[in-house]
């Protein structure tokens, strides 16, 4: 009996080491990505935002931008977003929502991303899942404890355009980064939708931004993000986040609850609920 117990506790020791040097894997890995998203980003005229920049997109764009960029603030070089919310883990028609914490870091001028978020799936169990957009390669990983993989890709046309589009979507969150100096152009489409236009790598993307009677932006949407359909391959479908809420978070103007979904032949499918929880932004120039 005492050696069973004496076995039993060598082998809890051994798996909390090795789930120990399992998560140190994957921070460090994360930090080499951002890493490299940091040294990617190009060089972008750094004179304060202008009146000048606003003149450049359409009015709907013009308006909303007024409302939440001030006038003689500095481009943002980076952004870091604490996000907290709900992941979606049931199939079309079933709702199953998982809690989930996530720190984010934006490089506008590369442009690109890192995403970090943690799933927990009850019994203690959690799922770490990374996301990026580094050097126009797009990529994602899952893995249970940060140790056992349940989900791999990276480096295909779809996974890249999915993840510029949504960038581009969540750029609602430091929206000096969708001005035209930073790479982004626009389209008019009328009063309260325009398009914008963006590249990274190979990817090229547009994404219809909405806006409300208040000029506030109240969604994105693009018709044919690449939708994995769980059989390993990725198809268009359409897709939106919609802005739920709108207040101060850091002293900065931001959606305040969001909700992201595919639009399925049987209808719309949310798969991400979330809100910023913190917004560091670090000026460039600084």
């Amino acid at each position: 009996m005492l050696a069973t117990a004496a076995g039993l506790a060598g082998t809890a020791a051994l798996v909390a080491g090795g789930l120990h040097l399992a998560r140190r894997r994957w921070e460090g890995e994360g930090a080499r990505l951002r890493s490299r998203l940091r040294s990617t980003a190009a060089r972008v005229p750094l004179a304060p935002i202008g009146a000048a920049d606003f003149e450049q997109v359409p009015a709907p764009v013009a308006g909303f931008l007024r409302q939440v960029v001030p006038e003689g603030s500095a481009l943002p070089a980076s952004v870091r977003v604490r996000w907290q919310g709900e992941f979606n883990l049931g199939r079309p028609g079933a709702l199953e929502w998982a809690p989930f914490t996530a720190d984010q870091w934006f490089v506008p001028a590369a442009p690109g991303f890192v995403w970090d978020a943690r799933i927990r799936m009850g019994r203690g169990v959690e799922v770490f899942v990374r996301d990026g957009l580094v050097e126009g390669v797009g990529s994602m990983r899952a893995k249970v404890a940060a140790a056992f993989t349940v989900a791999s890709a990276e480096g295909t046309p779809e996974i890249a355009r999915g993840a510029l589009l949504r960038y581009l979507g969540e750029a609602a969150w430091f929206p000096a980064a969708l001005l035209p100096r930073m790479g982004v152009s626009w389209e008019a489409i009328d009063g309260r939708r325009a398009r914008a236009h963006a590249g990274a790598g190979g990817a090229a993307v547009a994404l219809e931004f909405r806006f409300g009677g208040d000029g506030r932006l109240t969604s994105v949407f693009a018709p044919d993000r690449p939708c994995d359909d769980g059989r390993g391959r990725a198809c268009p479908r359409p897709w939106q986040a919609r802005l739920l809420a709108w207040g101060e978070v850091g002293g900065r103007t931001v959606p305040t609850d969001a909700v992201v979904e595919w639009w399925l032949d049987s209808g719309p499918w949310p798969y991400w609920r979330g809100r910023p929880v913190a917004i560091e932004v670090e000026p460039a120039g600084a």
